[in-house]
């Protein structure tokens, strides 16, 4: 509980601290520009929707569209109220992101607007420069547009446990999951009866009771020489079965089972879809029922006969001397049945969602900005990225909701 409440005072902290210095929405940080318009805390919109930007009777209205296509500036302007023709208008449009990347856009004429010539990829989220040549004039324009961007100082971070790795190549691991038991050891399995029929005189141990090798279990009166001898244990474990008792006679049967329980047998169904990729020797996650704890071992066996149900038994030996793994217990299997090495993937625990999309949080200096990704193979620790991060981007892998949770407190939006 202590813990819970000391996380919930530094969320309080970092609300608190970036309410002050943290980077804001484009709605509250647009700068004036070279002609003296300052933006509105609502930007002002036009009939296309897009961002209206006024320098005396000029006025441009830039606007992304992404409607069957990917994303892109389309641009229409008006002089005096009145549409000018796109070809009468030289326009550039610089996106500076984070880090200092520029993105420079060219237009070109499509219909009653200029089109831009380059992808406006993910996250939109940059300072915007323009510059507008019409009739001898030049118009500029700068403002920012950032989303899922924040700032947090190197103190609050480090108060926070936000730790950063470099995203880069990696290895995936291929597993199929698998379900099955524990299972008794059966080469760790005795059945102990009597040398020579005769008398039981005194039994020494009851069922569950465990023993070592050696210890006796029954003393027994011989039918033949009347002379006494004991029983002893062939190997140490754990009675599973008492048939003796002081006054009967052992007539040939079957007087104790003993089971050494230090090792056990987990013994995984694999169906026909995954038979031929799963091998002796692979890998294995083992995990109880209620997923709590894990253990590792590799396949020992591949059974060649089917079971009714037509899977084949893959047989895992593992160390059970604490006693935690109690044979009949169904248990789930995560067996490695490929290995895939991949130039990019990141750390499952550093993923977050924003909007549509999962997100890692990239570390440029003190700011902090999603980058959307495109997802390929996983394991339980890492996820191939196949688009939306760069190879050598220091990215969150802990305590990423910390950032996730300050970009949404500062309500930075997404301009269309």
């Amino acid at each position: 509980m202590k813990k819970i409440h000391t996380m919930i005072g530094l969320i309080a902290l970092l609300v608190g601290i970036n309410g002050c210095g943290g980077v804001s929405s484009e709605n509250e940080s647009a700068t004036q520009g070279d002609h003296g318009e300052t933006a509105e805390a609502e930007p002002a919109r036009g009939p296309n929707n897009g961002r209206l930007l006024v320098d005396g009777d000029f006025v441009l209205e830039l606007a992304i569209f992404e409607t069957g296509v990917p994303p892109e500036f389309r641009v229409w302007m008006t002089d005096v109220g009145a549409a000018v023709p796109p070809d009468d208008v030289d326009l550039h449009v610089t996106l500076t992101r984070l880090g200092d990347v520029k993105d420079e856009i060219g237009f070109a004429r499509q219909d009653d607007f200029l089109r831009g010539d380059t992808v406006i990829y993910e996250p939109h989220s940059f300072i915007v420069s323009i510059e507008a040549k019409h009739r001898g004039q030049t118009h500029n324009w700068s403002y920012d547009n950032f989303e899922g961007r924040t700032l947090i100082g190197a103190e609050i971070a480090e108060a926070f446990g936000l730790e950063t790795e470099i995203a880069g190549e990696a290895v995936i691991k291929e597993t199929v999951t698998v379900y099955g038991r524990v299972e008794p050891n059966r080469e760790q399995h005795r059945s102990v009866s009597a040398r020579f029929d005769g008398a039981i005189q005194s039994v020494h141990v009851s069922a569950g009771d465990t023993v070592r090798e050696g210890q006796p279990l029954v003393t027994i009166e011989s039918n033949e020489s009347l002379n006494s001898y004991t029983l002893s244990a062939p190997i140490g474990g754990v009675v599973t079965e008492r048939a003796a008792n002081p006054g009967e006679q052992t007539e040939g049967r079957q007087l104790f089972t003993i089971v050494d329980t230090r090792t056990v047998w987990v013994e995984l169904a694999v169906f026909p879809s995954n038979r031929s990729r799963v091998r002796e020797g692979a890998r294995v996650t083992v995990r109880g029922a209620a997923g709590e704890m894990e253990w590792e071992g590799v396949i020992s066996r591949v059974s060649t006969i089917a079971q009714p149900n037509q899977s084949v038994l893959a047989r895992v030996v593992l160390d059970n001397a604490d006693g935690a793994l109690v044979p009949g217990t169904h248990i789930t299997g995560d067996i490695e049945i490929a290995e895939h090495n991949v130039p990019l993937a990141v750390k499952r625990t550093g993923l977050q969602s924003f909007r549509d999309f999962t997100v890692v949080y990239a570390q440029i200096g003190d700011e902090f900005e999603v980058r959307m990704l495109e997802l390929g193979r996983q394991d339980a620790e890492l996820i191939e990225v196949l688009g939306g991060l760069d190879v050598g981007t220091r990215y969150v892998t802990t305590n990423s909701y910390l950032v996730k949770a300050d970009i949404e407190k500062s309500g930075a939006s997404h301009d269309h």
